[in-house]
């Protein structure tokens, strides 16, 4: 490692700091540049741009980690680029060549290496690739310049002192409307949340779940991560609906559930009065890899599954080899890590 970071590892949060250097491309003229690494972590668009008014923008979130050996390595980023692009094809911007998605966050993380945290510590460099509509605009409709960014900070476990169990409350508000931008991650999504969650924070909880919003009879999110459940007779079940985000740490736990741990896995529907056929569940996502779910409140009742304090031991299996896939502990399927080297 080069440079000395004067980061204290085990103290990290999930908090913004600014690292050394990120990636700017601009699309401007029916194509993108080549785009470059810089020093300036200030964006400076026209006031008109159609992100600030009307939202179009979407961005995705992914990790580097260092392994043993002292390399580091990406997890699974040709999905976040393929979402991407799935969201953009949502809001009408111009998609992101999957190479190009790949080289920027290795390029990303390579440059800014010194604030990868060392084996062990638990810590990781989270990764923010964004697109957003920008130049000088009023009315309503798709931009005609774009700015892809990404920008990286390290940031550290998500559990200071282990995986715990929180508990969890049915919110009455709607994450996303059916056939809306559920499946596509923007940031209206998220701005709408901040609501719901508030109010279950006051009330305790660690956030709220959200149910369909056609019917309010099933399960889809909780707060932004998928939900899971193990079953009493030990399937790995996860909702399908099209207005879930399509969780890339979901996608990766049904293919360990099934190919590591060879247990049946459906996705499917979750109706809410039937959560007593699970014996442990939990939140899914690229912050915490699992979160687990003591008890879900839902008409004034909370149900708990394995426990409130302690992790059932399907999860806890769930999340020691994702996580050690993750870190280069555990042998990964093939094509899930992209390795980091100084050739790069």
């Amino acid at each position: 490692m080069g440079k000395n970071i004067n980061i204290d590892w085990n103290e990290l949060g999930f908090d913004y700091i600014k690292t050394d250097f990120r990636y700017i491309s601009v699309w401007k003229d029916g194509s993108w540049d080549d785009g470059k690494l810089v020093e300036d972590n200030m964006l400076t668009i026209s006031e008109g741009s159609p992100a600030l008014h009307y939202g179009q923008q979407c961005f995705e979130g992914l990790k580097c980690y260092r392994r043993k050996d002292g390399k580091i390595q990406l997890f699974r980023p040709d999905q976040n680029a393929k979402r991407l692009n799935n969201s953009c094809r949502r809001l009408l911007m111009p998609e992101i060549p999957e190479e190009k998605f790949i080289s920027a966050c290795v390029q990303v993380a390579k440059a800014n290496e010194e604030y990868v945290a060392p084996h062990g510590t638990g810590a990781t460099l989270y990764i923010r690739p964004f697109i957003i509509g920008v130049g000088d605009n009023i009315g309503v409709k798709p931009a005609e310049e774009y700015i892809f960014c990404v920008f990286c900070c390290p940031v550290g476990p998500y559990f200071k002192g282990g995986v715990t169990p929180v508990n969890f409350m049915i919110s009455d508000y709607d994450r996303a409307a059916p056939y809306g931008t559920g499946a596509a991650k923007v940031g209206g999504n998220y701005a709408a949340s901040l609501l719901p969650h508030e109010n279950s924070a006051k009330r305790g909880f660690a956030d709220c779940i959200y149910l369909d919003p056609a019917t309010h009879t099933k399960i889809e999110e909780v707060g932004a991560a998928n939900f899971f459940g193990i079953t009493k007779d030990n399937k790995f079940v996860t909702p399908k609906s099209p207005s879930i985000l399509p969780s890339i740490t979901k996608y990766s736990l049904l293919y360990i559930a099934k190919e590591y741990l060879g247990m049946q896995v459906e996705e499917r529907d979750v109706y809410i009065d039937k959560i007593y056929e699970f014996a442990e569940a939990g939140a899914c996502g690229t912050a915490a890899v699992i979160t687990p779910i003591g008890g879900i409140e839902y008409k004034d009742k909370l149900h708990v599954f394995y426990s409130e304090t302690e992790v059932g031991p399907v999860t806890k299996k769930l999340y020691d080899t994702l996580y050690g896939i993750q870190f280069g502990d555990v042998k990964a399927p093939q094509g899930w890590i992209i390795e980091i080297s100084s050739d790069s």
